[in-house]
């Protein structure tokens, strides 16, 4: 299969760098059985791509949660603080995201996460945010108004690399639906390395499709290979 040449690219951190969407799920069941709701993997899918707010006010309407927007955020934050300090690189992040920066490649980091769950997330990782020329975290940078599918947040992370690349010659990276839609909106390529349970039907709109990072070919977009 053909796939058009890239010169910058923009990663995704949770679930697709991160194995940190497991942890969200196990914060965000704790604090909806608090009030007798399921956290279901249904409502989970819906949310993959959101910003913190967003993802709070969809739970609290669909679950009826008695709670504020803060209240729910709040007691999540409770859980995140145990659990996140604990969270892994997924398998082949370190490998790729060293090769393309050792190679000269300019990558960024596109996250709907804020400042401050980006920095409770990596702080065993620190090492690894070296390699990204720039971060754009969505739920605390104030030119990105919206979560993905929205495609502001990858435009915004583009325009930030100093030679300010078409969309066209950027590649992203990412593991949910609204990625690959925001992806697509903002005309860039984007390779995806789903939660196995997303349908197929899905993902037919991602440039390529992956099991894992680990089977990432760089040459088939004309970036330097292994």
């Amino acid at each position: 299969m053909q796939f058009k040449k890239v010169t910058h690219v923009l990663f995704d951190l949770d679930g697709l760098l991160l194995d940190s969407e497991n942890l969200y799920t196990e914060a965000f069941t704790t604090v909806c059985a608090k009030y007798g709701k399921t956290f279901t993997w249904e409502l989970k899918a819906s949310l993959l791509g959101f910003q913190g707010q967003e993802c709070a006010d969809k739970i609290i309407e669909v679950l009826q949660l008695p709670l504020t927007r803060n209240e729910f955020l709040n007691e999540c934050q409770k859980e995140y603080e145990v659990l996140f300090p604990t969270v892994k690189l997924m398998p082949g992040a370190q490998k790729l995201v060293e090769h393309l920066h050792k190679k000269g490649v300019p990558i960024a980091m596109a996250t709907s996460s804020s400042q401050d769950s980006v920095n409770m997330k990596m702080q065993k990782h620190m090492d690894f945010l070296k390699y990204f020329h720039h971060l754009t975290m969505g739920s605390s940078d104030p030119e990105v108004t919206k979560g993905k599918p929205d495609p502001i947040i990858f435009l915004v992370c583009a325009s930030r690399f100093p030679d300010k690349p078409n969309p066209e010659n950027c590649l992203v990276f990412e593991d949910a639906v609204n990625g690959i839609k925001a992806a697509n909106a903002a005309k860039m390529q984007v390779v995806v390395v789903p939660d196995p349970r997303i349908p197929a039907d899905q993902l037919k709109d991602a440039t390529l499709v992956l099991k894992s990072l680990e089977d990432f070919q760089p040459e088939l977009f004309g970036l330097p290979p292994y």
